[in-house]
């Protein structure tokens, strides 16, 4: 039971940074804007983190460093939001192009700010203040449950919560109502008044912002620091996620959920003695060859916005 309770545990621990993705895509293709770029938001999560935390730190803010390292993220992934925002939907670019262009371009910069920064190191410097695993009172002592559920990182219990809220404002506000709307059919929404392009750009913006939190939730939980491959690759599977689950924030986290579960199988099988057998390279595959296998199960069966990908034009029918 321990080993399950440690498996199921993980699953938590791994899938909450591709949770926090996979909101922030989810809410920029509910408007109808295309996200590729989780990856590259991810990335910008983890470098501003990452040197915000830093910088916390160093000026004396001890314990709440992790706390102002996600809020850094948070805002500061904007400037890479804005850009996807702008050439989609102010210039109409393609969709998937920009997103490209994002993850590159969050790649590339980012590597050259922290050899800037840091004297040419190809990393950050380790954090001493991340986040560790809170145990609540009480609900830990439960049985198998409480090891499960209870005991995990201040940012795993608010990716949950964010999948509540997310749930609850997409599918019963009249906000959750005009984001769906101009998804689906923006022409329509803009004949009853809603603001397509303004309705397009504060999706764009704030899913850059909380993917972010993803790549950050991975700086200050299990990395301590970043470095050009702190992602590998993860936005990409939060994507896989928002496909998956079917543009809903539940059916996104328990995608998320099933592509944790697979890096914590990772974790767990490499420690009995058959794994010893088994090639490195198979375990660390695994997350991505499940991408793979579920993504090819859901071709045809997962319907996208009607608008997805379609840039706004006034008048058309």
């Amino acid at each position: 039971m321990d080993i399950i309770a440690n498996l199921l545990n993980g699953t938590l621990v791994f899938s909450t940074a591709l949770i926090f993705a996979a909101l922030g895509g989810l809410i920029s293709e509910r408007s109808g804007v295309i996200n590729i770029g989780i990856e590259g938001f991810m990335v910008s999560g983890a470098f501003f983190s990452a040197v915000t935390a830093y910088y916390a730190e160093a000026a004396g803010f001890g314990a709440f460093s992790p706390w102002l390292g996600l809020i850094g993220a948070f805002i500061f992934t904007v400037i890479f939001s804005s850009i996807h925002a702008v050439a989609s939907i102010k210039y109409g670019a393609n969709q998937v192009v920009s997103g490209t262009v994002i993850n590159i371009l969050a790649s590339g910069s980012t590597f050259f700010l922290v050899k800037m920064i840091f004297a040419g190191s190809a990393e950050t410097p380790i954090l001493t203040n991340v986040f560790h695993k809170v145990r609540i009172p009480y609900l830990t002592d439960i049985p198998f449950i409480g090891k499960v559920f209870f005991n995990a990182y201040p940012t795993t219990y608010v990716a949950l919560a964010l999948v509540i809220v997310l749930h609850f404002i997409l599918f019963k506000t009249p906000s959750g109502l005009r984001l769906r709307s101009v998804g689906e059919h923006p022409n329509a929404a803009a004949t009853v008044g809603v603001k397509v392009n303004r309705m397009r750009y504060m999706a764009v913006i704030l899913s850059g912002s909380l993917a972010s939190l993803g790549g950050a939730t991975i700086v200050l939980t299990s990395n301590s620091n970043f470095a050009y491959n702190t992602i590998s690759g993860q936005g990409f599977i939060a994507l896989a996620a928002v496909i998956i689950g079917r543009w809903n924030p539940i059916g996104a986290m328990l995608a998320a959920l099933l592509f944790g579960l697979a890096q914590a199988v990772k974790d767990q099988f490499q420690i009995f003695d058959f794994a010893a057998n088994i090639p490195t390279e198979f375990f660390y595959m695994l997350p991505y060859l499940l991408t793979l296998l579920v993504l090819i199960g859901a071709v045809g069966k997962s319907r996208a916005p009607k608008a997805l990908g379609e840039p706004y034009e006034v008048g058309k029918r």
